[in-house]
């Protein structure tokens, strides 16, 4: 529902984005972005229509980003707490995509919560053991910096 800091409102007129694929006869679909079954299933449905059909397919993931864009980002400056507030009890109630796939796999008996909870304890041991492997790690020379980036170093950065 936003770019890095711009609502989805100021960035065009309309509702969304998939209101524009049929303008340029583009086939559209419209789906839930935090329902992994759903973006699965209309991404298949549009691999076979590109296929069959040799044409682009346009797919708009409705999904609402809760926290900042990136580190450098505060969202609060352009998001009020109401508009907050309400996005965080309806993701609340529908849950995250991980969570909804969690309940999905284990209603069917794919899974246990206690498969999920060992699988969640070994992936955070891991990313925990590399952070503490790569913290160990020098980090390069600043004269570094654009090694191996450029086939030609620009001159700007040769000065």
């Amino acid at each position: 529902m936003y770019a890095i800091s711009t609502p989805i409102d100021d960035q065009y007129a309309g509702d969304g984005i998939a209101v524009r694929g049929p303008s340029y006869a583009m086939p559209t679909i419209r789906v839930d972005g935090n329902d992994l079954l759903a973006i699965y299933f209309a991404t298949k449905t549009a691999r076979e229509l590109i296929i069959k059909e040799k044409t682009p397919v346009l797919i708009e993931a409705i999904s609402y980003r809760q926290g900042d864009h990136s580190t450098s980002d505060f969202s609060q400056r352009y998001r009020d707490e109401t508009e907050m507030k309400k996005w965080e009890e309806l993701l609340e109630k529908f849950s995250s995509p991980i969570e909804r796939m969690d309940k999905y796999l284990t209603r069917r008996g794919m899974i246990t919560p206690e498969w999920t909870a060992s699988v969640r304890l070994n992936a955070k041991n891991q990313v925990r053991e590399a952070l503490k492997n790569a913290t160990g790690e020098l980090l390069p020379e600043v004269d570094q910096l654009f090694e191996e980036v450029y086939d030609v170093m620009p001159k700007h950065l040769v000065e």
